[in-house]
């Protein structure tokens, strides 16, 4: 028990804990069909997870089976989720944008024996598959037209529809409504009795709810929870092995170093696929908050922002990248001495940041810009994450320090963390009690961290997965025997513990004359840039780091119409553009040492893409697989 809160000892009972806490509160929310805001009670979310979990049990689901979900984030995924660990299944997550290559190997590596799949366009994907898939023995959809299931020998189940619709079971209709005791304007209600009376899987056979709790009482924190494979940036993913313990381990170290509790809101546009986002959903849930989900177009996520008001929000450091850009993009836009006085509020307010983080006020000359730049300024960007903004969470990437300053000049306090799947996914944190800007953090309680005699960052506690998925020597890679996990990050410990990350061991770049640099530090500097999207530094085995870089598009189309000019590509080349690339490139080298100063770099016509092959899932470069594709453009740079 931390701070009145329980975390149960295992996921599969984790759902029937909160709704006997938290009752009515509103647990979910997102938008209906219509467009309005609906939200869904903690008894009703256990309602439609006892269904679905009922019914993946009359399906045949057997306790330690392998259940995928290949879904965006929504709803039908958190009951999906609980569903099939109540069942005492394992969850999968897969990722939407993962290729047929990806897609093949991670339901066939994990004999993953139900495939739960978002509408018919993804189901389709996976009955493509299925001869390589032996094991695969049902599909079902969270959304389209009624059906029933079919086993891989062809058989249909009982109540299943046209032989067309067959193939596939059907987890369709989210459940009605709660209606919560705390409404917000503009949300649609509905009769909380309705939820347990429209199934998910529709025309399947429920096993008894008794059935169900009793799978799930049986569940021990050494049982397997998840196997989450990661995003893979050289090769195939490995499927990480997760316990049950493993995640109260971490849920329980967290849960006094994240404010939050009934009437908090969580906005939600990571993808759930990834190990954060099913953290992220855990804590709010555990803290009879509510979880919101954007409405599935990441364009529209800053204008939900704005609508949605919510008071936490976990994000990739690009999201405040990009509202940084555009903010300083706007302040140069207003004529001579725009970015000077930008520059000089948020001085200010960083200023008036560290007084307050001492207990002290601003007073006199100080205290009056403040109030003009906050009145101009920072109110206007508190205003755009919705006003009500608590706490925010970085993690996944570094964050550029220029970018955390602005955010602490508005008075929006952003706490980067530190973790990686192997980890359970945290392993430090900065928090409201302990905060230290430019590291992630001490490690939480529980977690133990050293660095290793060449830089490498260890962690060792309960949070630490057992090994890979049916890979042994990549389990002995990855964990010395005395349970040490060599995270394959570099790093160092201040005197106060809070750990710094400086790079990754298998990026680093090593000079034809022996100098060694890493990359990360120079390309988010280039990435400052309002013009750049993404930098990626060359060098290795080569005299001197030169410079991929590629355009953001939305601030080429902008320049573009106010230049009057075509729309399209092709920009790459022009003469301002070059000129404001080079302005990052001077910029970013300012900031290091000189052998790490980019000499030359070329723009190129296209941005790096996950469909492409040069990110991941969670939009991590995949250096390799870039440095092959343009290997023409990079020798350019070195014949120059």
């Amino acid at each position: 028990m931390r701070d009145g809160r329980h975390v149960p000892g295992t996921l599969a009972e984790f759902v029937e804990e909160a709704a006997r806490r938290y009752g009515e509160r509103p647990a979910l929310r997102f938008r209906s069909p219509g467009g309005a805001w609906t939200e869904v009670g903690y008894d009703a979310l256990r309602e439609t997870v006892r269904s679905v979990g009922r019914g993946l049990v009359g399906l045949g689901v057997r306790p330690d089976d392998r259940v995928a979900i290949l879904a965006e984030t929504r709803p039908e995924w958190t009951y999906a989720h609980f569903a099939v660990l109540a069942a005492g299944a394992v969850v999968v997550p897969v990722y939407p944008t993962a290729g047929e290559d990806e897609l093949a190997w991670v339901l066939g590596d994990s004999a993953a024996t139900v495939v739960i799949c978002e509408d018919t366009t993804q189901a389709a994907r996976v009955e493509a598959l299925r001869a390589k898939l032996p094991g695969l023995r049902h599909v079902v959809r969270m959304e389209g037209g009624a059906g029933g299931a079919e086993d891989t020998g062809g058989g249909r189940a009982a109540g299943a529809g046209s032989p067309a619709e067959a193939r596939s079971g059907e987890l369709a209709g989210a459940a009605a409504p709660d209606r919560p005791r705390h409404r917000e304007p503009g949300t649609d209600h509905t009769d909380a009795a309705a939820a347990a009376t429209v199934p998910l899987l529709r025309t399947l056979p429920r096993a008894p709810l008794a059935d169900l709790l009793a799978r799930s009482a049986q569940r021990t924190g050494d049982d397997l929870c998840a196997i989450v494979y990661t995003s893979g940036t050289t090769g195939l993913p490995k499927g990480c092995r997760l316990t049950h313990g493993n995640f109260a381990a971490v849920q329980d170290a967290t849960a006094d170093l994240i404010e939050g509790g009934p009437g908090d809101t969580t906005y939600l546009y990571l993808p759930l696929a990834h190990l954060l986002a099913q953290l992220i959903q855990l804590t709010s849930l555990s803290q009879g908050g509510t979880l919101c989900y954007f409405g599935g177009r990441i364009e529209n996520v800053v204008a939900e922002l704005a609508e949605v008001r919510p008071t936490h929000l976990p994000s990739v450091p690009r999201l405040f990248e990009k509202v940084h850009a555009t903010v300083a993009s706007l302040a140069e836009s207003q004529g001579e001495g725009g970015r000077d006085r930008f520059e000089s509020a948020v001085r200010t307010g960083v200023e008036v940041a560290e007084l307050r983080a001492r207990g002290e006020e601003p007073t006199g000359p100080l205290r009056a810009a403040w109030q003009a730049a906050d009145e101009s300024l920072f109110s206007l960007v508190r205003a755009a994450f919705g006003g009500r903004l608590r706490w925010a969470l970085t993690g996944g990437a570094p964050i550029a320090p220029q970018t955390m300053d602005f955010l602490r000049a508005c008075g929006i306090r952003v706490f980067e963390g530190y973790g990686m799947t192997e980890s359970a996914g945290v392993i430090s944190l900065n928090h409201p009690g302990a905060v230290r800007y430019g590291t992630v953090g001490r490690p939480v309680p529980g977690c133990e961290v050293r660095i290793a005699a060449d830089g490498e960052v260890l962690a060792r506690g309960p949070g630490v997965f057992p090994g890979y998925h049916a890979d042994p020597a990549a389990t002995e890679q990855a964990l010395d025997p005395d349970g040490w996990l060599r995270t394959g990050d570099l790093g160092s410990l201040d005197a106060d513990g809070f750990l710094r990350i400086t790079g990754r061991k298998k990026d680093l770049i090593i000079t034809s004359g022996g100098k060694n640099l890493t990359p990360s530090l120079v390309e988010a500097a280039i990435q400052q840039s309002r013009w750049v999207s993404r930098a990626v530094m060359i060098g290795d085995a080569r005299p001197y780091p030169v410079a991929l870089i590629t355009l953001d598009a939305e601030e080429i189309a902008a320049w573009a119409r106010s230049e009057g000019l075509e729309q399209g590509r092709g920009y790459a080349g022009h003469p301002v553009v070059r000129a404001r690339c080079q302005e990052a490139v001077d910029a970013a080298n300012a900031q290091v040492a000189r052998p790490a100063r980019i000499r030359a770099f070329t723009i190129l016509d296209e941005d790096f893409t996950v469909g492409g092959g040069e990110l991941t899932p969670t939009l991590k470069l995949r250096r390799s697989a870039i440095a092959n594709r343009y290997a023409a453009e990079i020798d350019a740079l070195y014949e120059r």
